[in-house]
């Protein structure tokens, strides 16, 4: 009992005081923390349900009830601590139970007899007790290592988990920004048609010519050739969110089908600090007990330095089976079993090294998805700042392209000015809400990068 006790070989774990995860650049407040769009309080858990939705709200719960991934991953858990319990079993006393029947000779020679016994049944039953004291820890830190691989499974369930809620609110998203691109070219052609249908009119009664008829045409079969791209689009994006949802394309959302504005939030996107993204993206915790499970593996290679220690009892009985069981058929063993592989010290430690080159792949792994996490984070808060000064740009442009184009129509229509001055209006008016309905549309997906960024969405499944 006093050698079980002894402290397992090999490091203890913890996280290096290295790890840029400790830096304090990496824990601070981000660079673009100070713009409006943003908040710095604590990151939302179920981000999407800020966008006030019910239908974006019921797709995400079906997604994260029905998707293939998230099923995959949750099998991946279970091999994990399937793997844990094999672990921890080796902790526990192992129990053989064995047993031949046969018919046959026994040779007299073999036991240094002058004649062999005569022909009949026989018999060899036994069974083993054994336990390995883990003096050195080798089981202990096998079942450390096992914990954090399982640990690590769940993360990377979690980093599916907010992949599938993102891809979900992505498609939607598409959609219905696909919808409400659908809604501008269709207005903004049969705006052209009227235009052009008004032109024939004017041409015919001697206020126009023939080339002002063919210029509006084109026009006409330009902003038509817009619309298939766009219905392709809207429909993939409904086909992606029905796969997302666990459902065959076919049974794609119908009431989506009608979307054709972008959601809206309602508020800023809380985005907290380094400190709270560090803990929150389930990544750098998948990084994190990987590099746990690694220093783990070097404390296992280790104890193979050492001798094993296995303590076992053997009860066999062997004999004809009219004696079984009987006093001279029965034979036991008990006392401890000693191994030690001391001549193959060099490739024991050759194992030791290899571990600990496992040990600090992870950690420069760990450091690459701090620097990666952060990076994503300002990268995504930089683009959506500009993209929403972009689109405020946009809707001053289209408001005076669409005051422009009633002017030069009334203009036009009163012979006050010529007809390509008014229909280049037109096409710059068209152009504009094109141009706006792709920006709404661009800040629409920046929303969902900083909230994939931001790695929230999977903590409630402890909550549920």
């Amino acid at each position: 009992m006093s050698l079980t006790g002894c402290h397992p070989v090999g490091p203890d774990y913890k996280v290096p005081d290295k790890a840029l995860a400790n830096a304090p650049a990496a824990n601070g407040a981000f660079v673009g923390s100070g713009g409006p769009p943003v908040t710095v309080q604590e990151g939302a858990d179920r981000w999407w349900v800020l966008y006030t939705d019910d239908r974006l709200t019921g797709l995400v719960e079906q997604a994260l009830s029905a998707n293939t991934d998230l099923r995959a991953a949750a099998a991946n858990i279970a091999r994990a601590e399937a793997a844990l319990a094999v672990a921890e079993d080796a902790r526990l006393p192992q129990t053989k139970l064995g047993g031949a029947f046969a018919y046959g000779q026994i040779s007299g020679e073999e036991y240094l007899q002058p004649r062999s016994p005569p022909a009949g049944g026989l018999y060899d039953t036994s069974a083993t007790v054994g336990y390995q004291i883990d003096l050195f820890g080798q089981i202990a830190r096998g079942i450390e290592a096992a914990k954090a691989d399982a640990e690590a499974a769940q993360a990377a369930r979690d980093v599916t988990r907010i992949t599938v809620v993102a891809e979900t609110v992505r498609a939607f998203v598409e959609a219905c920004a696909a919808g409400h691109e659908l809604a501008v070219a269709r207005h903004s052609l049969e705006l052209q048609k009227q235009s052009f249908d008004l032109t024939r009119r004017l041409v015919g009664a001697g206020r126009g010519t023939a080339l002002d008829a063919t210029r509006s045409q084109a026009q006409v079969e330009q902003f038509r050739a817009n619309i298939p791209q766009l219905e392709a689009q809207h429909r993939t994006a409904l086909y992606r969110l029905a796969v997302l949802t666990g459902r065959p394309p076919a049974e794609f959302p119908r009431d989506v089908d009608r979307c054709a504005a972008e959601p809206v939030l309602k508020a800023p996107i809380p985005i907290g600090d380094g400190a709270a993204l560090l803990k929150r993206r389930p990544d750098i915790r998948a990084a994190e007990r990987q590099l746990a499970a690694a220093t783990a593996r070097i404390g296992v290679a280790t104890a193979d330095l050492y001798p094993k220690i296995n303590f076992g009892l053997n009860l066999e009985s062997v004999g004809a089976i009219e004696d079984f069981m009987a006093g001279p058929t029965m034979a036991y063993s008990a006392g401890p079993l000693i191994t030690w592989d001391f001549p193959q010290q060099n490739a024991i430690h050759a194992k030791i090294r290899a571990a600990e080159a496992g040990a600090d792949a992870a950690l420069a792994n760990f450091d690459g998805k701090v620097l990666g996490a952060l990076r994503e984070v300002e990268s995504a808060l930089t683009v959506y700042a500009h993209d929403l000064d972009r689109r405020s740009a946009l809707q001053a442009a289209r408001d005076r392209a669409a005051e422009a184009a009633g002017q030069a129509d009334r203009l036009y229509k009163d012979g006050r000015q010529d007809f390509f001055t008014d229909l280049d209006a037109q096409r710059v008016l068209a152009s504009s809400e094109s141009a706006l309905a792709q920006a709404e549309s661009r800040v629409a997906e920046d929303q969902i990068n900083l909230f994939l960024a931001l790695g929230g969405g999977w903590q409630n499944i402890l909550k549920a």
